[in-house]
């Protein structure tokens, strides 16, 4: 499948139908969701894999994944009404491997995924919070530090001007981040606070490779 008609099946996915605003709950695009899972895919990250969605909110990118043969598929969010728009979206998107939708806190994760280590592999493909509301701030820490806990390989979607930090985390976790690209986040008016109709936010994605076997430390890796 071209990364263009995932696209087009991705375009089916429902969004949130209550937003929580303490969750920072904002679609993934559907464009930007087909290119993460295709960028994924082109590495050799996604086929024959389990594949995790941390905070996979109404399921985009896990039903991507699943359209790309992967071994497994494991979507994590805390939502259960969210989880419960992602199933109905499963139908929709009818991928060929099915999703394992899992409520919990994606920051700690009831998951050991089979892989984890060996030669098939996990990888998280994830849309973090940004940690844009009063009491969130450095959500996607968490999420990081989480992902670097569960998989070999992660992509990950940050506000714009994380390189630096995403760099010193991975770093401090033994890890790398290989490669970063820029991206914009469409979103449209969801909540009373919000002025605007429609904003463009400007983002980053990046792709870390994390080592063999997770720290065991428990301290905090990275500075903001």
């Amino acid at each position: 499948m071209s990364k263009r008609a995932l696209e087009r099946r991705l375009a089916e996915v429902r969004g949130f139908e209550d937003p929580q605003v303490e969750l920072e709950q904002y679609p993934t695009p559907a464009d930007l969701a087909a290119h993460l899972v295709h960028l994924a895919d082109v590495h050799g990250d996604v086929a024959g894999r389990t594949v995790v969605d941390l905070g996979a909110g109404t399921g985009v990118l896990a039903l991507g994944a699943a359209t790309r043969d992967p071994a497994r598929v494991v979507a994590v969010d805390v939502d259960e009404a969210a989880l419960d728009r992602a199933r109905e979206n499963e139908r929709r998107v009818a991928p060929a491997v099915g999703v394992d939708w899992v409520r919990g806190d994606a920051t700690r994760p009831p998951l050991c995924p089979a892989g984890r280590g060996a030669d098939a592999g996990v990888t998280v493909l994830m849309n973090p919070p940004f940690g844009a509301q009063r009491g969130n701030e450095h959500a996607d820490r968490a999420f990081l530090d989480a992902a670097a806990s569960l998989s070999d390989v992660s992509y990950s979607i940050h506000n714009e001007g994380s390189r630096e930090f995403v760099e010193a985390f991975a770093g401090d976790a033994g890890g790398e981040v290989t490669h970063a690209f820029r991206a914009e986040l469409p979103l449209e008016r969801q909540f009373a606070f919000q002025q605007e109709q429609r904003r463009v936010l400007d983002a980053e994605v990046f792709r870390v490779k994390w080592p063999p076997s997770p720290t065991s430390d428990g301290g905090s890796r990275g500075e903001r």
